[in-house]
């Protein structure tokens, strides 16, 4: 395949050839796991230098965390985007079309763009045989500088201190939480996996940390101290007091501020009650940033707080597909994100739950199958990557747990299934993997 790609490579490519290259020539973590991390900047450093350091021309914010740091970013970008600032967005990985992943203005970046950056510097890449993510930061960065963005919102993809994206200098960091996930790279404690995640804090650079455990909290703070680093505890600042569902259908979060008890109604269009803690840290941040002299107006929060969907595109996120059965899914993919989205699931009435069910293979089952609810029925199924585990071998982990059901060898069979069997009283739940959700949602068309 590798000589087939080089031999591509020598004319001009379509967008599809140009994405079957980089699938397929480009070690990429989602799809075959720990081949493709790479222990080190040298190639993110290497292609920079290529490039002429284009990170150095717009201003950024660094977003890390184990869970909530994509509707952070893309959160922060709609904000930002309603106030005026050409904003671009790097976020991962992507669920229909990797043109997700580089965004301005809520626009993904263009066909055109992707092969025409693989045309011209084919060579570079041959060069240094970069990752899959190495090189699509390298893309992010030339592109966002290009079309000179005045802030980009640049989402980490695992980790954060080895990071392709930790090459920034940004206006802002976050770090949104710390919980179990990617133990074969971060380390098997909630302490590794901080420093890990705090290696993104750079001298002087404002942090906002989401909530925190009360270990990870005082390690992060270490950190922070150590490089003289102001750090705004979102859960210090803002307080979520409740939320309510309006008309529309959107979320109305009310929240007061701690050190001046001012109260405000913040309408969002996420509906996870996990989004509550991750609005807390949008809005800290976005006080952080005008008090540093960022024109964001009132109007602009809530204007863009409440059309983050129709402003960047994001999808996956306690996403409902259908009525009648009522069908939702959600990308929650490791332990603290599963235990969220199952406490919310099952605060809904329903007569029975269908649960399309699927997982990658480095994630820890005996933690996260006793999470899932005892009564319902089960279609486990695999998403269409490399990395997805067998559906024999989680249903018999399941069975050990009381989850019963039946296989299917797609995640469009599971879900065609469950929708055969649903009564419009019923509930179906896609979930257990980013992918399987991904598959979904190309299945329906989106």
């Amino acid at each position: 395949m590798a000589g087939e790609s080089l031999i591509i490579i020598n004319r001009t490519m379509t967008y599809q050839e140009t994405l079957d290259f980089l699938f397929s020539s480009l070690p990429m973590y989602q799809r075959v796991g720990k081949a493709a991390y790479k222990a080190n900047l040298d190639n993110t450093l290497a292609l920079d230098a290529y490039f002429g350091h284009p990170h150095r021309s717009f201003r950024s914010i660094h977003v890390a965390g184990t869970n909530g740091k994509g509707s952070v970013s893309h959160m922060l970008a709609s904000v930002l985007q309603e106030a005026g600032y050409q904003t671009g967005l790097y976020t991962s990985p992507h669920l229909l079309d990797f043109r997700e992943r580089i965004r301005i203005n809520g626009k993904p970046v263009p066909e055109t763009e992707v092969t025409d950056f693989v045309n011209r510097h084919h060579k570079i890449i041959r060069e240094i045989s970069p990752s899959f993510f190495e090189m699509t930061v390298a893309m992010a960065f030339d592109y966002f500088a290009r079309q000179k963005v005045d802030v980009a919102i640049v989402e980490t993809g695992l980790g954060g201190r080895l990071d392709s994206t930790n090459i920034l200098s940004p206006e802002l960091t976050i770090i949104t939480n710390i919980s179990m996930d990617h133990m074969e790279f971060l380390g098997n404690n909630l302490a590794s996996i901080a420093r890990e995640k705090g290696g993104i804090i750079k001298q002087g650079i404002p942090l906002v940390l989401g909530m925190a455990h009360e270990e990870t909290e005082k390690l992060l703070l270490s950190m922070a101290g150590e490089k003289e680093v102001p750090v705004h505890l979102a859960y210090r600042t803002y307080e979520s007091l409740f939320q309510t569902m309006n008309r529309e259908g959107l979320v109305m979060h009310r929240i007061r501020e701690l050190h001046s008890d001012s109260i405000e109604t913040i309408t969002l269009d996420l509906a996870g009650d996990y989004q509550r803690e991750n609005l807390i840290t949008v809005r800290t941040a976005l006080g952080l940033l005008k008090d540093r002299g960022w024109n964001i107006s009132p109007e602009a929060v809530q204007e863009g707080l409440s059309s983050v969907v129709k402003n960047t595109g994001i999808l996956g996120r306690w996403q409902t597909i259908g009525h009648n059965p009522r069908r939702i899914c959600d990308t929650a993919h490791n332990q603290a994100g599963i235990a969220a989205a199952m406490k919310q699931l099952m605060q809904l009435p329903c007569k029975n739950l269908h649960m399309v069910w699927g997982m990658v293979a480095d994630k820890e089952l005996d933690a996260i199958l006793p999470l899932l609810p005892g009564e319902a029925t089960y279609y486990f199924t695999r998403s269409g990557v490399p990395r997805s585990l067998d559906p024999h071998v989680l249903k018999a982990a399941a069975s050990v747990h009381g989850l019963k059901g039946e296989l299917f060898p797609s995640v469009s069979e599971a879900y065609g299934a469950a929708m055969q069997n649903a009564g419009a009283d019923d509930m179906i739940f896609v979930g257990g993997s980013t992918f399987v959700v991904a598959d979904l949602l190309n299945a329906s068309g989106y």
